[in-house]
């Protein structure tokens, strides 16, 4: 480390998704406004800007009218306006509509946009760049960068280049560097592994609930024309999950004949041999769903985790040196399913606060937290805090329940502080669950897992060290295969984790790191938390386009 290139900035920014491209948009507002010189630099472990970017979406602009209020002026990538919001509950092959004057207000799509997120990125990236914002892509931040006394973040490190299995260097090694910095901010997205450092070390979470996440699964389709109905929102809940799986789905239509589908399974469930992969393979084949895709052709796939435990699972959000923003922190407004306006706020509201910390030449920024409780942001996700203590009711008395708090007691209904377990905690025994299964797919609405990775256009070099390291080869087998049956041979989208037999006829967990697009649910969901997500080199991963 010692022999490491060191690159200093005022604000050193890890991840280019919505809250970090926001954060550094809106610092760099201020300075040009108060005519200050303030440096700021953005790192993405994607090959560019949006290409590991995934969501549904449909785009709240609130928190962008505020960040960039003459957007629609600037050849933004939100076109699509919302003109027929729907919300069903699904039977096996029936499909029942929810008259809108049922649902609670915050389920309201009207006056909102269809956009991919990626697209969004991009545009954001450019209008950042254009006000002298130093954005790097590619550039993967492996560990963080502490004081001596381990005490204080002081900017992070990004990954060394070129190493093979046995950290030996490769003829195309290129060593890291130090990105130091007086503010640290982590944009990371769910689960981002400097996040889950940091508030391990700093011990940012003791006060509040478990995170709570959800597995989002997302194809996008181009679809015969006649069908198609540009600006159509549906979500759904029920079928194939069952009442006791947290889950549900999309089917958004926009752009050029095309759908964005998606479905979503908390990661909370309890049955090991459930697949939300297949959960969602099987959805395609609703007799109300598959009538939009007969004809059409699935052009995209991809799959990313969703902090969904709302306000009651935020870990404190600032740490010495820096601070947590977005779906880092876990902004998700998960009875919405909307993240993106959420994640631009709290970016605002963390710009604000540095600016106001460099002023007052302050290495801390207590103040993001002061902030944030008298923002908008709070007073939205303070409305929906008990959602997820609902739903662990079941889905169905779950809904009943949230609509009930949100119509008469405006999200404040008592008695509801039952505390969560961590998803990694509510596996059940493969003995005592129900065996599932699940139909071959047919090769035209539904599809094998590996011919899905292909669409992603995933990449990592495979003579590297693999980014999935486990902390004990004999966990696969004593606790995950004797008790759960591997349900990382499950609960992974790509195909990553599989069990195999070796010349010793023993049996043995093989990592397929090279499928692996960053969905950060092995993370997450192993038993044991044996399995650790780092990053890989920079570049690799997903390349999706138009997600």
């Amino acid at each position: 480390m010692l022999n490491k290139e060191i690159l200093e900035f005022d604000v050193v920014i890890v991840g280019g998704g919505p809250s970090g491209l926001s954060c550094a948009i809106k610092l760099k507002q201020l300075a040009i406004e108060k005519k200050i010189e303030l440096s700021i630099c953005v790192i993405d472990k994607g090959s560019e800007i949006g290409s590991h970017i995934l969501s549904g979406a449909v785009f709240e602009t609130s928190s962008l009218n505020e960040l960039i209020p003459k957007w629609k002026e600037l050849n933004s990538p939100i076109k699509d306006k919302v003109t027929s919001d729907n919300f069903y509950f699904l039977t096996k092959n029936k499909h029942f509509k929810i008259p809108n004057f049922f649902l609670p207000k915050v389920l309201n799509n009207e006056g909102n946009y269809i956009i991919s997120l990626g697209e969004l990125c991009k545009w954001l990236a450019n209008y950042a760049e254009n006000l002298g914002i130093e954005i790097f892509p590619g550039f993967a931040a492996d560990s963080l960068y502490l004081s001596e006394e381990k005490n204080k973040v002081l900017g992070v490190i990004t990954k060394d280049l070129g190493l093979d299995k046995n950290d030996k260097p490769t003829d195309n090694f290129s060593e890291g560097v130090i990105l130091k910095a007086k503010h640290t901010v982590l944009a990371e997205g769910a689960r981002g592994s400097l996040s889950k450092k940091v508030i391990s070390i700093f011990k940012l979470n003791k006060n509040c609930q478990p995170q709570k996440y959800g597995l989002g699964l997302k194809e996008v389709w181009k679809v015969d024309k006649k069908i198609h109905q540009k600006g159509y929102v549906f979500h759904s809940l029920g079928w194939p999950l069952e009442n006791n799986i947290y889950g549900g789905s999309f089917m958004y239509h926009y752009g050029d004949n095309l759908v964005s589908l998606g479905f979503v399974v908390g990661l909370d469930y309890s049955n090991p041999h459930l697949s939300p992969y297949n959960e969602f393979q099987k959805f395609k084949h609703h007799p109300f769903i598959s009538k939009f895709l007969n004809a059409g052709e699935r052009i995209s796939y991809g799959a990313r985790a969703i902090a969904s435990g709302g306000l009651k699972s935020l870990p404190k959000l600032f740490f010495p040196g820096g601070c947590l923003i977005g779906d880092s922190a876990g902004f998700l407004n998960a009875p919405k399913i909307k993240g993106t306006h959420t994640s631009i706020k709290s970016g605002i509201i963390a710009a604000e606060s540095i600016f106001e910390s460099t002023i007052k030449n302050e290495s801390s920024i207590h103040n993001y937290e002061l902030r944030f409780k008298k923002s908008s942001l709070y007073s939205e996700l303070n409305r929906v805090k008990n959602f997820k203590s609902f739903m662990s009711f079941g889905n169905f008395q779950g809904s009943l329940l949230f609509g009930i708090d949100q119509m008469f007691f405006k999200g404040n209904m008592p008695f509801f502080n039952k505390k969560y377990k961590a998803d990694h905690e509510t596996l059940i025994n493969k003995n005592k669950a129900k065996k599932i299964d699940y139909p071959k797919p047919d090769g035209k609405l539904s599809f094998d897992r590996l011919s899905s990775v292909f669409l992603t256009n995933t990449n990592h070099r495979e003579n590297q060290k693999g980014h999935l390291r486990l902390n004990s080869n004999e966990i696969p087998i004593s606790i995950n295969f004797e008790l759960y049956d591997n349900p990382e041979t499950r609960y992974c989208p790509a195909g990553v984790y599989e069990m195999v037999v070796d010349e010793n006829h023993t049996k043995k967990l093989q990592i397929n790191h090279q499928n692996c697009i960053h969905c950060k649910s092995c993370d997450i969901k192993d038993p044991s938390q044996n399995i650790n997500w780092e990053v890989p080199e920079g570049a690799e991963g997903p390349n999706y386009q138009g997600m």
